[in-house]
């Protein structure tokens, strides 16, 4: 896997001061100095889209990604290769992959998209599906609020679109928009392409919110429409990528749009948690989800990330694998609860039996014990009167340091990483760089035991935001060995 963030940070935030900032200062001064008030709406969004496709076209070159082909893992550097081209999956159903794939079902009355992509990819990708079908957009769905599946609504919607969304679509849509700033780092440390939050091209196109959804539908409800003979059917089904996720279901051919709801592969186990940073993930509503779309009996899954999946009977049982996969990890998360365990006792013992292990590159079991518990049980684990207190123990670090001493901590810290214990490493790390930032044995420890965790995590279940994080750790730590100074 490439390390595209120690890429990124070593070449202070890569694509935008470098080059996108001028590119869209640039083409974006000319349109509207050309174009005053009154000039055609049409003619602005061409303008738009083609500055759009230069900044996208850009985005992409920035980042050499070698000769490893698009990939399928669905990791943050194989979405982001992905060839943007139109691909068919039934006579009227057509996509145009990206890092999240623009969705097109056509009818003799107009058409249908469902999900948008990513802002950057709309160009591309709305020229692409144009050319199969340049019909009215009569209706978009979307799947959820997040920017990889919204990004080209604006572009896509035309006058007289309706846009369906979940019924929790604007309040999910407000606070990530509220806490942009915040999130934008995390989501950057996980999806290393992004440009740094002050370099990127900030302008309005390109922002993230603003839509407003015409029509709604609540949890477990659906709203159906018939357009050019179609049947469609926008249903809601809570618990996956947030709670306003919604997916997309066509009675007639049978084939399900599921945006995010399964994640990007199918089948694996599924973001109970997301380590960037929501709202916790309501685990039970999405098992009553899955249950509503096992009823519908699919013989299609097409994502809005990778490829659909084609057959009935291995779509049933892989769903059932999730549902009954989410379902024992809660139900084991409760029992421990109630026989008083702790949540990390938890964390280390549950794991799934072998008739309903997933891959875990984008959900992770541990982490969804801890979402499952806190969502349960709050903060408050009833462990130590200190949790209740603004008072973290990284306050008492550095006098911690000093009264036991540099040495004793680097001799207990190297026995530890000795014996194959790298967390307990850190632990003892972190409290002796609070005293002394620029000790380089200390960082040379905390190198090893990252180390030893990355390639923990690649030959385990391979979790990519884990990978992802622990690169990004080795890349800060390896700079402040050059230069003597610790996070």
């Amino acid at each position: 896997m490439i390390d595209l963030h120690t890429d990124v940070t070593r070449q202070g935030g890569g694509i935008g001061k470098s080059l996108l900032v001028v590119i869209a200062v640039v083409a974006v001064s000319v349109i509207w100095l050309l174009m005053d008030e009154d000039a055609g709406k049409g003619l602005k969004r061409q303008a738009e889209l083609k500055t759009l496709e230069v900044i996208g076209d850009a985005a992409t070159r920035r980042l050499d990604f070698g000769d490893e082909g698009e990939g399928t893992h669905g990791s943050a550097v194989d979405l982001i290769k992905r060839p943007i081209e139109v691909r068919q999956v039934a006579d009227n159903v057509y996509y145009a992959t990206g890092v999240g794939n623009t969705i097109m079902i056509t009818t003799q009355e107009g058409n249908v998209i469902f999900d948008t992509g990513l802002v950057l990819q709309v160009a591309r990708q709305l020229q692409a599906l144009k050319e199969v079908s340049d019909a009215p957009v009569r209706y978009i769905v979307l799947s959820h609020s997040h920017a990889d599946h919204i990004g080209g609504t604006r572009f896509w919607q035309e006058e007289g679109t309706e846009i369906i969304a979940h019924g929790d679509f604007l309040e999910e849509q407000r606070y990530l928009s509220e806490l942009e700033p915040y999130q934008y780092g995390r989501n950057r440390t996980l999806f290393p392409w992004m440009p740094a939050w002050e370099d990127r091209p900030d302008i309005a196109m390109m922002r993230y919110g603003g839509i407003e959804p015409t029509i709604t539908v609540p949890d477990w409800e659906n709203y159906s429409f018939t357009l050019g003979g179609v049947e469609f059917q926008v249903i809601g089904t809570p618990g996956a990528e947030g709670a306003d996720n919604a997916v997309l279901w066509l009675p007639q051919q049978k084939i399900l749009f599921s945006g995010d709801f399964f994640g990007p592969q199918f089948p694996q186990f599924p973001n109970v948690f997301t380590m960037r940073g929501e709202k916790i993930r309501k685990p039970m509503e999405y098992v009553k989800s899955l249950d509503l779309l096992l009823a519908l009996e699919p013989e299609i899954v097409v994502p809005s990330h990778l490829n659909p999946t084609v057959g009935a009977q291995q779509i049933q049982a892989d769903m059932r694998r999730i549902r009954d996969a989410v379902q024992y990890v809660h139900d084991a998360t409760v029992a421990g609860m109630n026989a008083g365990k702790s949540v990390y006792q938890l964390m280390q013992e549950i794991q799934l039996p072998p008739d309903l292990d997933l891959v875990q590159n984008h959900g992770k079991v541990d982490w969804a014990v801890r979402s499952i518990w806190d969502y349960y049980a709050s903060w408050f684990h009833f462990e130590s009167t200190t949790e209740l207190y603004p008072v973290p123990a990284r306050d008492v670090y550095a006098d911690l340091a000093a009264a036991a001493g540099t040495e004793p901590l680097l001799s207990l810290a190297t026995n530890y990483l000795a014996q194959g214990e790298p967390v307990k490493t850190l632990h003892v790390v972190e409290v002796t760089l609070a005293a002394e930032p620029g000790n380089k044995a200390a960082l040379g420890l905390r190198q090893q035991a990252l180390q030893q965790l990355l390639q923990r995590a690649q030959e385990g279940v391979s979790n990519d935001y884990e990978i992802y994080w622990l690169q990004g750790r080795l890349a800060d730590t390896e700079s402040r060995l050059d230069n003597g100074q610790a996070l």
